[in-house]
């Protein structure tokens, strides 16, 4: 695939409901898109080269983080994903294994096929995902970490129709343990969920906003925000945060902004307050908010400033802070009607 043409069905938003072909519904750009697909096929290269050899936790986070950044609206940067290519491509000259393949045959043949093999390569970058915020919180499986290697040989393979769906039911299998794991990871750092009223109303002064997922970027922003006088808004997927005991004990966690990611662009458009996204999902942003808007994670998207973590997993969230306390937030209160969340199977 051309850093001028591109394919891309993987979410439900997709053009016409068959693919984005010339730019994505979501933003996403051909080059982009070319590199996420490039990538997927260096992944299949490592993965296929690390058969037989000892387990490496190192090539383990490479396939998490490759797979997870080729999700929708997760990374739009280039650079960022040129690097993970670089660095997956080394680790599979470095176990002797053969160069990628040409990444345009993954979604070419027979449509049923395409179709099969895209339920696995898409399943296995979800949970990719949430296998990577486990994994955040000290919580690994092996027969989930695994399946990253299995899933990915087999999606870089040829299987009759009957072979793929006995791989996809068997995924869905890892899948389900997956989100066990990140259920006792997330209950096991900031306790069960409980039903909780989340108040939308806005109060004056700095603010900043956090969306997307990723509890444990939730969690040092506030250690690092408190007493400082900066109220934090939840956005989009991060609402079901205030549900959880061990977050819920911030009192300057104060609500909702927003509704869902798809309306950012209006929402976040000429906002008096910070956004760090966190996971996804990311819209191209406006040249009249992207100063005021930072990526951590793996999320990127160019110009934008990133968060990163050091060797422990720690943020230094301070351009955050001050950036939220320079723009000064909303000038007066205003009222809103509140939401419910918190209704886990516990």
């Amino acid at each position: 695939m051309s850093d001028t043409n591109m394919f891309c069905f993987q979410c439900e938003q997709t053009a016409g409901g068959k693919g984005c072909t010339r730019v994505g519904v979501c933003g996403k750009q051909p080059e982009t898109a070319a590199r996420q697909d490039q990538l997927t096929c260096e992944l299949i290269a490592l993965a296929r080269a690390s058969e037989g050899q000892p387990s490496d936790r190192r090539v383990d986070a490479m396939l998490m983080r490759g797979l997870f950044a080729t999700i929708t609206n997760v990374n739009f940067n280039p650079a960022d994903l040129d690097d993970m290519i670089a660095e997956a491509a080394a680790a599979t000259r470095r176990l002797k294994g053969q160069p990628a393949g040409d990444a345009s045959g993954l979604f070419q043949g027979d449509p049923d096929i395409v179709s099969l093999r895209s339920i696995l390569l898409f399943g296995l970058r979800g949970m990719a995902a949430y296998a990577w915020h486990a994994r955040t919180l000290g919580q690994d499986d092996q027969t989930v970490t695994g399946w990253f290697y299995k899933g990915l040989r087999a999606v870089g393979a040829d299987h009759s129709v009957d072979e793929w769906l006995g791989l996809i039911m068997e995924f869905g299998q890892a899948n389900l343990k997956c989100m066990e794991l990140l259920d006792r990871a997330n209950t096991g750092a900031y306790g069960h969920p409980v039903p909780t009223s989340v108040p939308t109303a806005r109060d004056s002064g700095p603010f900043i906003v956090v969306t997307g997922h990723d509890l444990h970027d939730l969690k040092q922003l506030l250690e690092q925000t408190e007493g400082k006088g900066i109220n934090i808004y939840t956005h989009g997927e991060m609402l079901p945060a205030h549900a959880y005991p061990e977050l819920k004990k911030y009192a300057h966690l104060k609500g909702n902004y927003g509704t869902a990611w798809q309306n950012q662009q209006k929402e976040f458009d000429k906002l008096p307050g910070v956004v760090l996204y966190t996971t996804n999902c990311l819209m191209p942003p406006k040249v009249t908010y992207m100063d005021r808007i930072f990526t951590t994670a793996m999320v990127g998207f160019p110009g934008v400033t990133h968060i990163p973590a050091d060797a422990a997993g720690r943020k230094d969230f301070a351009p955050v802070i001050g950036k939220a306390l320079a723009l000064k937030g909303w000038a007066e209160t205003t009222e809103g009607k509140p939401l419910m969340t918190g209704f886990g199977h516990n």
